[in-house]
């Protein structure tokens, strides 16, 4: 099992986080080398600089925190994330689109991101917003994102009614096997419950409270 620290994606994406905020961030992330910083794509190229020389890679949110924008924005904004710097895109399916039953809508969606990405070597995630899905619908969103391309599953933006829940990451973990990765995010503030991510299958943890997890964990 790798260690504790290369499970985070250590993130801030709160709307008034501010420059200042950012370079914190970054100097928790070179001090505890988590895997990734996680900000929204106005910052990456800041992350970008601050964070050269070092291992801590950066993840951009695209099309956050609703899905709801068109294919075309989220594939715009995928291409200036990682010409700034990303190496990882979160992006958010279109959950109403999924809701509706228009499966090849989403499916499309998240591709025309994956192939965005792909042309920069980077990874893509897929946020289910699992808090809004029944159980049949983190399925089929699974089901196809995995069709899709995207090389991880994420439950929650963090923004919405509800965060990560250890029965959805055990569910998209069953759901996706060795296929793909799960990463949980929403509400994560405590050692006990990531680890309790963790064991139900995650492969990735989305936090803002990263620093005093790893400080609980000591």
């Amino acid at each position: 099992m790798k260690p504790l620290n290369k499970y985070f994606d250590h993130t801030l994406l709160k709307a008034e986080a501010r420059p200042a905020d950012i370079e914190k961030l970054c100097a928790e992330a070179r001090e505890y080398d988590f895997f990734s910083v996680c900000v929204n794509s106005c910052y990456v190229a800041k992350a970008a600089e601050l964070l050269k020389g070092s291992d801590v890679k950066i993840a951009a949110v695209v099309g956050f925190p609703l899905g709801a924008c068109t294919t075309a924005t989220k594939a715009f904004e995928t291409e200036e994330a990682c010409k700034a710097g990303a190496s990882e895109v979160d992006m958010v399916l279109n959950v109403g689109m999924l809701k509706a039953g228009e499966d090849s809508c989403v499916e499309e969606d998240i591709r025309e991101v994956v192939d965005a990405a792909g042309k920069y070597g980077a990874t893509v995630k897929v946020i289910l917003e699992t808090c809004l899905l029944t159980d049949e619908e983190v399925v089929k969103a699974c089901n196809l994102s995995k069709s899709a391309g995207a090389r991880f599953v994420k439950t929650s933006t963090g923004f919405s009614t509800g965060g990560a829940t250890v029965h959805h990451v055990a569910l998209m973990k069953k759901t996706v096997g060795d296929s793909m990765e799960v990463k949980a995010s929403g509400g994560i503030r405590d050692y006990e419950t990531a680890r309790a991510m963790i064991d139900a299958g995650a492969d990735r943890i989305g936090a803002s409270a990263t620093v005093a997890i790893m400080k609980e964990a000591k």
